[in-house]
């Protein structure tokens, strides 16, 4: 993968050495999105693309993406995972429309170019012409090897279920990309158990891709914007917590004890807490601590650039962005249990589900103001900044959540990264 640098067209340069203030054209210079796709997407990083769990069959396989080129991931007859690029060798055809199904090779529409599941080339029609009256027409040259013109095939690593795919085939192991400081957060959730999938839920939100990272690596907004989650207790400022990030600065985690519940000391002249706010079904916010938690009753985990994984009380779900160009990102969210979930805890999984997607009760919240934010750079001025100081200047380890210690940690590595 070439690495030479795109020319980022905006003359003035995000100035200083630190990573507190962030220049708004960090979220709308095409040139700076461009170099972001080369270098991070389809660069020595490993993108989040699947669960094994929706691929349970050999043949099954599911269309997703890494930046904005498709990709198709597939279920081996051998039981592997592999992931192609949904371009056919030969016109470039997206030939895959289907969302996800079973199959046993890919078949191009355009001209009938056959791949196997892990891309390889098997069919040409006419490769040695047609023969008709004594005479050979058409035909691919002599020295065309099919073994050669396969599929644009991604590196994969799986670890404990969870699959992620990278165009850069000397990307760092995965298990040294995550670190040992972010691993044992993935492997909390991801401990080997076989998961199940309880559903999908989509949406596209009108913001730089970089904002929902951002959102998530952010603690301090949570009990101050999410009026849920403040008035019955679920993340409060004042709660046992912990946030860490990787050696580079790109992965975070938080994680925070729900303790108690109601109005208290860290919600006295907060106008985000509503006193007379009541649940008419009280079960969603009913936990039942599990014994894989080891103590937190949330942990958010961000892995750069692309996935988040949420516990929170008894939902998890992972959260997949795919970057739409500067001012727009999808949003995939797959719920999902263990299988040995007795009938109860699936039922409790899928109902604090609510709280969570395009219209969870809490996380409807974001989608809204990271629109708000996006509104501001794309119409104001480039060179202004926005200030994430809240708790220091630095990216060190914190013990409370009232910091974006992790968010300039991630735009440390970024400028570092972007040479910017």
């Amino acid at each position: 993968m070439s690495m030479e640098p795109v020319p980022i067209s905006f003359v003035p340069k995000w100035k200083g050495e630190g990573s507190s203030r962030i220049p708004f054209w960090v979220y709308t210079d095409e040139s700076v999105y461009r170099r972001e796709l080369d270098r991070i997407f389809y660069g020595p990083h490993w993108s989040f693309v699947g669960l094994e769990a929706e691929l349970p069959n050999a043949g099954d396989f599911k269309r997703t993406w890494v930046g904005e080129r498709s990709v198709i991931l597939a279920r081996n007859e051998d039981g592997s995972v592999s992931a192609v690029e949904n371009i056919c060798a030969h016109r470039g055809a997206a030939f895959c429309r289907e969302r996800t199904g079973n199959r046993k090779e890919f078949l191009c529409p355009y001209h009938q170019w056959t791949y196997d599941l892990k891309g390889n080339l098997t069919g040409v029609p006419f490769r040695r012409g047609l023969k008709k009256d004594g005479e050979v027409r058409g035909g691919m040259p002599a020295d065309f090897s099919p073994a050669n013109h396969g599929l644009n095939k991604l590196k994969v690593a799986v670890r404990h279920g969870v699959i992620f795919a990278s165009f850069d085939h000397d990307v760092e192991p995965l298990e040294d990309y995550l670190g040992p400081q972010i691993l044992p957060y993935f492997d909390r959730t991801f401990d080997g158990r076989k998961l199940k999938i309880h559903g999908h839920a989509r949406q596209r939100i009108p913001g730089n891709w970089k904002l929902m990272q951002e959102n998530i690596k952010d603690p301090y907004h949570v009990g101050l914007l999410h009026t849920w989650f403040l008035m019955f207790g679920l993340i409060r400022g004042d709660q046992k917590s912990r946030i860490v990030t990787d050696a580079h600065g790109r992965h975070g985690a938080m994680e925070s004890t729900r303790e108690a519940t109601g109005k208290g000391a860290v919600s006295e002249g907060l106008h985000s807490f509503k006193d007379d706010m009541h649940l008419n079904d009280e079960r969603i916010i009913d936990i039942e601590r599990e014994d894989w938690w080891n103590g937190p009753t949330v942990v958010m985990l961000t892995l750069f650039p692309n996935l988040i994984v949420q516990q929170q009380s008894n939902s998890m779900s992972v959260r997949q962005i795919i970057p739409r160009g500067t001012g727009a990102f999808d949003f995939v969210w797959t719920h999902f249990g263990f299988e040995d979930d007795d009938a109860e805890m699936e039922t409790r999984r899928m109902r604090q589900a609510n709280m969570f997607g395009p219209a969870g009760y809490v996380s409807a919240d974001d989608g809204e103001v990271l629109e708000f934010c996006q509104e501001s750079y794309d119409s104001g001025d480039k060179a202004r900044t926005t200030i994430a100081e809240q708790g220091g200047r630095d990216w060190s380890e914190s013990n409370h959540t009232i910091t974006e210690n992790v968010l300039r940690g991630m735009y440390a590595y970024w400028r570092k990264l972007m040479e910017i």
